[in-house]
């Protein structure tokens, strides 16, 4: 996972997170308090900018490590560095509390590398090729690389890219495949709708369009006077939609600011009777956190894991019909709206109480987001040009392949043309259209793709790398016995079983990660088992985005814990009911929508 610096309120936040999280996810994370110091002069400066927008941001926020967000910029951000979205405090305070440094400085030396965590991964990988007998040097060798590249991961030892990069030189050097053969795994459709969609974000996010988006939509669900059901359905939806059709992670950065800005305007520390602020509160930030996986899991571009699905199921599974933007969505979006309908219900029950629209009647009202709003001032051409864009390329995504009796326009291209091939024209078209603020300038520049995901894009390349290696290597085969108990199981009984198992993992790993960890297992169960491929790939698929209780489960839920309105408590308390609804809405619907669209079978 991408390393994370985080911001707590206060020493006693610190000391809960250490006494819930294992020693090892201290590498994915580093605290510290937040003090009342000045800030120098470039940070009020930074500060002033935001007021300006009209965005407010609460003292403890995140800022995702460079090499994996998508942070805040402005269109005037050029050629200089820009404060992220969600900006990092830069105090040298004092440890957590209950955190204790080791005294010897050469011991001091090797944790700050990180050579403990940079060493696992040999180590295990050495350890398996010396103890582990799978009945031959292909398997052994696979599962040596694979628990050498997990632990990278999971550690952080390196970075994400550079540990996705791994299989790269341990295939070949293992003899699991070709330095060909796995270079090809880093680059096809799949990772080209990525990027397109990366370039896509960054533009929306340039020109300030996902703020504009969320305040307008916000304000008109405010109510007057507060509502505060409508208000969370107004934050959580709109949350949800963004994430359709951008990354999670990148969604719930862009997001969190339009949520705090508005829990600004709240007493955080009040007294017994700001009891019902104090849990709105948390609702609107629950909601941010957990509307955009919600959303994300509609579309194939809403996250990683959807688009590993596709990649690995073509790999696979080339005799069956391909997972298209618009066959994934026709399943996706019925299972998104009743995970949302769920979520909605879950901060509803649990945060509002019917002395909250009072409460928050003193502070909040749509005046208030309406002025935010005006601040913006009026859409400027270029962010109807991105709009535009970005609207062509949902209609080209839906209508490639429509019916059998109906074609898409793909079929004018012989069906030669991917999901990928569109996305990359259409991002190309940034580059090309101008921004009308001044001559020769355009809607996007190379420059501005600095802040590219290139590590998403590696990993998911070491994803599919990875698949292939399982599947020449004979791996799958030997750990798919473990789950032979499922044989001949109706599949009402296999996908929650299989969603379930998946759902585990996720919790401790990156969504990502757990997909490109068990889709490989589940494919080659699949042929095993006699049962249709959809049946076990989508279960697994599923459940690895249901990353809803701990922060390490996703970069999403870190965002979120990281503002200091919610605990781990609230994340576990909110999160299982939603884990265990995710798991109920895959069972009914697998079997009945995927047997329309993927052509399940009910019987095994």
């Amino acid at each position: 996972m991408t390393p994370v610096a985080v911001d707590v309120p206060s020493n006693s936040l610190a000391s809960i997170i250490q006494e819930f999280l294992p020693c090892h996810f201290w590498f994915h994370f580093e605290l510290r308090p937040a003090t009342k110091t000045k800030r120098r002069r470039g940070q009020q400066t930074h500060a002033s900018n935001n007021e300006a927008l009209g965005r407010s941001i609460s003292p403890g926020q995140v800022a995702m490590d460079k090499h994996g967000s998508i942070a805040g910029s402005s269109p005037e951000d050029d050629d200089n560095e820009t404060p992220p979205l969600l900006p990092v405090r830069h105090d040298e305070a004092a440890a957590p509390a209950g955190r204790r440094f080791p005294s010897s400085p050469r011991l001091r030396a090797l944790l700050a590398h990180r050579y403990p965590a940079i060493a696992s991964g040999p180590a295990a990988c050495a350890a398996v090729c010396a103890l582990a007998d799978l009945g031959g040097a292909a398997p052994r060798n696979m599962l040596a690389v694979l628990a050498w590249v997990f632990l990278w991961w999971v550690t952080d030892a390196v970075p994400l890219a550079v540990a996705s990069m791994a299989p790269l030189f341990l295939f070949p050097a293992f003899g699991i495949s070709s330095a060909d053969a796995v270079a090809k795994a880093y680059m096809d459709d799949v990772i080209a709708l990525v990027l397109g969609s990366f370039i896509l974000a960054l533009a929306i996010e340039r020109y300030h369009i996902h703020r504009r988006l969320a305040l307008y939509i916000t304000a008109r669900f405010c109510g007057d006077p507060v509502r505060p059901a409508l208000l969370l359905l107004g934050i959580t939806g709109t949350t949800a939609f963004v994430s359709m059709w951008i990354h999670n992670t990148a969604c719930t950065v862009m997001m969190m600011p339009v949520a705090t800005g508005i829990l600004q305007r709240l007493p955080r520390d009040g007294g017994a009777g700001q009891e019902d602020v104090r849990r709105f509160s948390k609702a609107v930030v629950l909601g941010v956190v957990y509307g955009s996986a919600v959303g994300g899991m509609a579309t194939l571009t809403g996250t990683g894991v959807n688009i590993i699905l596709v990649g690995m199921w073509s790999a696979y599974f080339p005799e069956q019909e391909p997972i298209t933007f618009s066959s994934w969505m026709t399943f996706g979006l019925p299972m998104a709206l009743l995970m949302f309908l769920a979520l909605w219900l879950t901060l509803c029950l649990m945060y509002c109480s019917d002395n909250t629209g009072k409460a928050l009647a003193a502070y909040l009202d749509r005046g208030h987001l309406t002025r935010e709003l005006s601040l913006l001032g009026p859409m400027a051409f270029a962010e109807k040009m991105v709009l535009a864009v970005f609207g062509g390329l949902i209609v080209l995504w839906m209508t490639r392949t429509l019916t059998d009796d109906i074609p898409g326009w793909g079929v004018l291209f012989h069906n030669k043309v991917g999901d990928g091939t569109v996305t990359i024209m259409m991002a190309t078209l940034l580059f090309i259209l101008p921004n009308g603020k001044s001559e020769g300038e355009k809607l996007m520049d190379w420059n501005k793709c600095r802040k590219l995901q290139w590590n998403i894009v590696l990993l998911l390349g070491a994803g599919f790398a990875i698949a292939d290696g399982f599947r020449t290597s004979g791996l799958t085969d030997i750990l798919s016995e473990g789950l032979r108990f499922l044989k001949g199981a109706p599949v009402p009984v296999i996908v929650p079983v299989a969603c379930a198992f998946s759902g585990v993992i996720t919790e401790f790993t990156s969504d990502d990660a757990t997909t490109t960890l068990v889709l490989p297992l589940f494919a080659e169960l699949a042929k095993s088992f006699g049962v249709h491929p959809a049946v076990l790939m989508i279960s697994g698929a599923v459940g690895a985005q249901l990353s809803y209780l701990l922060p390490t489960g996703s970069p999403s839920n870190v965002v979120g814990f990281s503002t200091g309105y919610i605990t781990i408590r609230d994340l576990v308390v909110t999160g299982l009911p939603l884990k265990v609804a995710g798991v109920a809405a895959l069972t009914v619907l697998l079997p009945t929508l995927g047997s329309v669209i993927f052509g399940v079978d009910n019987k095994s």
